[in-house]
């Protein structure tokens, strides 16, 4: 280790760097790792891949964006004894300064490594600094493996759930709120799918020990014509969380199944938006080594994160960083110097000695 993570960690918050504005910080960031020997530095707009070319039989990604959410009176990076607060601390500049003393200090990996820096991750998928990335120059994401550094609290969440969002509407018929007999209430009709999506019983199913656990939730409704009309259309979006033994096609088709009492001819229903789940990959004889010598927990990601990215391009890939993803995005976002240490200390195990 050759910095004070902490410190490290600290100026990299007070550089700011919410999506969008990502330019200063890969500045910074492209200016440090142009200055160390060995490393091949390639910039694709806001993003920064640097790699060593070592001939080594393996090579490791470690990833990690550098965009943040808007500020919420956190733009400051506050030091505290031995944790940080501030705007990203957690999501995910500490992850980043872990990175950045990693690509500074360890020179001769027993693995080739490929350090990932990127842009809008904290927007729509369709805006991600690595679709971008691989849009120009797929060759810098290539590797066996790879590690991004998304806050776990220092342990391994392998893979991540699938995610999709839908648009349900409902039809009635308008009438006057004086005569509602004469029409039918579109909002109205949504009560039983309401209460069917309250009491809806998730899979939990197991996959390489790791317990996934899926969720159905109404998130947004819109409806109404006016405050003396019986409303003839509803609108209801949902979204959908699935384990990755399910296919994006498979997870449609339950939620069809679910919903399927409660639609009629005439009704729509809609894929929004939605991405693929990722397998754990525990697998992997780096993931494996990287586990087993440092004695990391594990569980599964109960969420979406660039691990399907990688996965979906045919590399294994797990999320490993410091700091707690319950507070990202929160005005009092956080890390701790002992989640830092513990990740750098792991993740230089895994360089030094490969598999």
């Amino acid at each position: 280790m050759g910095s004070d993570l902490l410190a490290l960690a600290a100026s990299l918050v007070e550089i700011p760097s919410v999506s969008w504005h990502e330019a200063a910080i890969t500045d910074h960031l492209e200016a440090r790792l142009r200055a160390v020997a060995g490393l091949e530095v390639t910039r694709v707009g806001d993003n920064l891949v640097a790699r060593t070319q070592l001939g080594r039989p393996h090579r490791v990604v470690l990833a990690g964006h550098t965009d943040t959410v808007p500020a919420d009176g956190n733009e400051a990076a506050v030091v505290e004894g031995d944790r940080l607060r501030g705007l990203g601390a957690a999501d995910m500049k500490g992850g980043l300064a872990v990175m950045v003393d990693l690509a500074e200090t360890v020179t001769e990996p027993a693995v080739d490594v490929t350090y990932v820096f990127y842009a809008r991750e904290e927007v729509a998928a369709e805006h991600s600094g690595l679709a971008e990335v691989w849009s120009a120059r797929p060759d810098l994401l290539a590797g066996d493996v790879a590690l991004l550094g998304e806050p776990t609290l220092a342990a391994v969440e392998a893979g991540c759930q699938g995610t999709m969002r839908l648009r349900i509407v409902l039809h009635g018929e308008r009438a006057h709120t004086a005569r509602p007999w004469m029409g039918r209430n579109a909002i109205h009709r949504l009560g039983g799918l309401l209460t069917a999506l309250a009491g809806y019983e998730e899979r939990r199913p197991v996959l390489q020990g790791c317990r996934y656990r899926e969720a159905l939730q109404a998130v947004a409704v819109e409806g109404g014509v006016a405050g003396n009309v019986v409303p003839d259309r509803v609108v209801l979006e949902v979204n959908h969380r699935f384990a990755p033994d399910r296919t994006p096609q498979h997870a449609l088709a339950h939620v069809r199944e679910v919903i399927a009492p409660w639609l009629e001819e005439g009704d729509e229903l809609t894929v929004v938006d939605q991405a693929p789940p990722a397998a754990p990959a525990l697998d992997h004889p780096l993931l494996g080594a990287l586990i087993e010598r440092n004695g990391l927990p594990v569980r599964a990601k109960l969420g979406w994160t660039d691990v399907a990215f990688f996965a979906a391009r045919g590399v294994p890939a797990a999320n490993f960083g410091p700091g707690d993803a319950a507070i990202a995005h929160t005005r009092d976002e956080y890390v701790e110097r002992a989640d830092l240490e513990r990740v750098h200390g792991a993740l230089a195990d895994l360089l030094r000695r490969g598999a």
